[in-house]
């Protein structure tokens, strides 16, 4: 089995950044794509950002594209989502995920088959 843990989160304002991680551990390989998703309350799970498992290709969302960045160290198992200039809007709590590796970035949350427990992120205004 594969685990996830993110952490991270918690209270900023408006224009802030964080830092989100998520580590991998149990049967994980390597060898999946990651992704970030979030859910605000009351709203439906959606996709934040993906990278594939060498980390030489990333896909955003529209919504936070030129302002979060993912990345991962494979040697740490550990995946990344840099979250600058952020907004009441991003308000929700994020979750990584892992995806079983194919040749595309996957931006659906069924193509992902491991997700951790999630992560507050609260942006005041």
């Amino acid at each position: 089995q594969v685990q996830l843990v993110e952490s991270g989160g918690g209270l900023v304002r408006a224009g802030d950044s964080l830092r989100l991680s998520c580590a991998a551990s149990g049967r994980f390989d390597g060898n999946y794509a990651m992704g970030w998703f979030r859910q605000a309350s009351g709203l439906e799970r959606k996709f934040v950002a993906v990278i594939n498992r060498s980390g030489g290709s990333t896909y955003y969302a529209d919504s936070v594209m030129g302002r979060f960045t993912i990345s991962r160290d494979n040697a740490k198992n550990t995946v990344y989502l840099q979250m600058n200039s952020l907004k009441p809007e991003d308000t929700a709590v994020y979750y990584c995920a892992a995806a079983p590796a194919t040749s595309t970035l996957p931006s659906g949350a069924l193509d992902y088959t491991h997700w951790g427990q999630g992560t507050q992120v609260t942006v005041s205004s």
